[in-house]
């Protein structure tokens, strides 16, 4: 009877060290889980019947985070100084995307000589902007026209056009992709000079006679001559900004969007870090009452009324089950909370002003005049501190969602820019 006692009382300790054993071993491999077996959290581009457009490369050891001092080339190379890689932290190296079209020509060194590159805007990548600005798209309607494609303003049988992805961005390495609140906080120096590599390294570009981008592809799009003088021939921003940093308008809404994501139940339960869960389970009302907050400015308020209360409720938000919302409901399902908080952490660094100067080729710049979200007063500091740099601005009741049919409303100036590149 002893005996029986003892074994069983062995047997239930043996069971209870195994039990444990396990757990241990199943909480220390979680972080190698989030990264190679969970599934995606987002798609891999914004409009999912592009995908198979993109195409990626990666850049080994690219610093992350790290501080760029303009002029000092050789520093940022492999990204800013200090900065952090992803390898160091058990991820896979940093992952850039785009889309290519176009007819390349090149040098004797084999180079391509004829690139035009369009940087992504907050919300949109490569395919977004592809939807909006290529010819024969869907959002061809809503740009008024094509932008870019054979015998258009930017003609793909003259140009060699790489559409960009972003750092952070759904073809791109990005806190959702495993890391979440572990990811290395990013700058927009770090989206430029990772997609510089991306040019320079892997489609071998050795001249870029056009940047542009709208929104925050505008603000990457005066970045390129500051970190890269004679590499871009001329530039148009379009409804961009030199500093989000300290620019009130910006710094409110995003702070607001950011405080909105932050007080989910899930996001302050988990403090960000919520893969273990699948994606219906994510902070994803906390995503919707951020973008309500950003809708709620995006367009005009005459352009608003006039669409009345049914349009309007769709980017209404209510805590809990509601019949409001589909919008953000929609969009909840397409972004990550920790990727927003990201690019709004970029946001808040950006600032650019003491290099303005320093940009010494053609620019183009192009703004909305009753822009709510990066008003106007942004594009005329700019134009006064670049060289030579001219501004073109038009009203539009779209109000800052009008920057994609910007360049429809100046083909000529913009055609004639061009051509002096």
């Amino acid at each position: 009877m002893w005996f029986f006692s003892a074994s069983r009382r062995s047997l239930t300790q043996c069971i209870a060290v195994n039990v444990l054993l396990c757990l241990l071993t199943a909480h220390q491999a979680r972080p190698a889980l989030a990264q190679t077996a969970r599934p995606a959290v987002t798609q891999t581009a914004g409009i999912d019947g592009l995908s198979a457009l993109k195409q990626s490369y990666r850049v080994a050891h690219f610093r992350l985070g790290g501080r760029y001092t303009p002029g000092q080339v050789n520093s940022y190379a492999n990204g800013g100084t200090d900065g952090t890689t992803l390898e160091s932290l058990g991820a896979t190296p940093l992952k850039l995307s785009y889309i290519a079209v176009g007819t390349p020509q090149r040098n004797a060194a084999g180079g391509i000589t004829n690139a035009v590159i369009v940087n992504s805007y907050y919300s949109g990548d490569a395919a977004l902007m592809y939807h909006y600005w290529h010819a024969d798209q869907a959002g061809n309607a809503f740009a008024q026209g094509a932008v870019i494609g054979p015998g258009k303003l930017i003609d793909t049988e003259k140009y060699y056009v790489v559409f960009l992805d972003a750092l952070g961005l759904w073809g791109t390495s990005k806190p959702s992709d495993g890391l979440g609140p572990r990811f290395p906080k990013y700058t927009m120096f770090d989206m430029v000079q990772a997609n510089y590599r991306l040019l320079k390294d892997h489609l071998k570009v050795d001249q870029v006679v056009l940047s542009i981008g709208p929104s925050m592809g505008g603000m990457q799009t005066y970045l390129w001559p500051i970190l890269h003088p004679g590499f871009v021939k001329g530039i148009l921003p379009i409804g961009g900004s030199a500093n989000t940093q300290s620019d009130p308008i910006v710094r409110d809404l995003f702070q607001l969007m950011t405080a909105a994501i932050e007080s989910d139940p899930v996001w302050r339960q988990t403090q960000g870090d919520y893969y273990d869960r699948p994606k219906p389970e994510h902070p994803n009302q906390g995503v919707e009452f951020g973008w309500s907050i950003i809708s709620h400015t995006g367009t005009g308020f005459d352009h608003q009324f006039a669409q009345g209360w049914e349009a309007k409720q769709k980017d209404t938000f209510v805590w809990g089950e509601s019949d409001l919302g589909s919008n953000l409901k929609a969009k909840s399902r397409a972004y990550d909370a920790n990727d927003l908080l990201y690019r709004n952490q970029a946001l808040f660094t950006f600032d650019i002003r003491p290099y303005l100067p320093l940009i010494k080729v053609p620019t183009l710049i192009v703004h909305v005049q009753n822009d709510q979200w990066l008003r106007v007063q942004n594009a005329a500091f700019a134009r006064q501190q670049i060289p030579g740099a001219r501004l073109l601005t038009f009203a539009d009741p779209l109000a800052h969602y009008a920057i994609f049919k910007a360049p429809q409303q100046f083909t000529a100036e913009i055609a004639a820019f061009l051509k002096g590149l």
